[in-house]
């Protein structure tokens, strides 16, 4: 089984706690998961025999959070080509904004331009369609987990 090294931006906390809840999913099944605190993303480079998820809230207009921007821009000019890199999204957003889920999209559109592979669908969770986004990410960890290995 292939490790999860589960990072996640978060603006209110909200993406923090849907990352914590899917830690202790996913040590669950018998998976070793690291989750990463914004302080220790400085040079981190996701080993491409390990598997990533990112969760990630959106704030501004389409913005990243500040805490894993610094990150994200990292990743953007440093990065190697990570052909076998596979990784998850989920994008946590609110509907009535025209940025809707933007920066989970845009960790999404640049893993894949780095050559990594997704596994499964980009999530995007709907802050005006629930009140709980941990339920909503655990329905779709539990069909995501499957898919790593395959």
């Amino acid at each position: 089984m292939r490790k999860v090294n589960l990072i996640f931006g978060t603006v209110y906390g909200n993406a923090q706690f849907v990352a914590e809840t899917l830690r202790d999913d996913i040590q669950a099944t018998g998976r070793e998961v690291q989750l990463f605190q914004s302080d220790a993303l400085t040079d981190f480079i996701p080993p491409q025999d390990e598997v990533l998820l990112v969760v990630c809230s959106t704030t501004g207009q389409g913005d990243v959070p500040d805490e894993i921007l610094p990150w994200f821009e990292m990743l953007k000019s440093q990065a190697p080509y990570l052909p076998n890199l596979k990784y998850g999204v989920i994008a946590l957003g609110d509907s009535s904004y025209d940025t809707f889920c933007r920066a989970g999209i845009q960790f999404d559109e640049l893993l894949t331009e780095l050559g990594a592979h997704r596994v499964g669908l980009l999530l995007k969770v709907d802050a005006c369609e629930t009140m709980e986004p941990e339920v909503t990410a655990k329905a779709w960890l539990q069909i995501w987990n499957k898919q790593i290995d395959s």
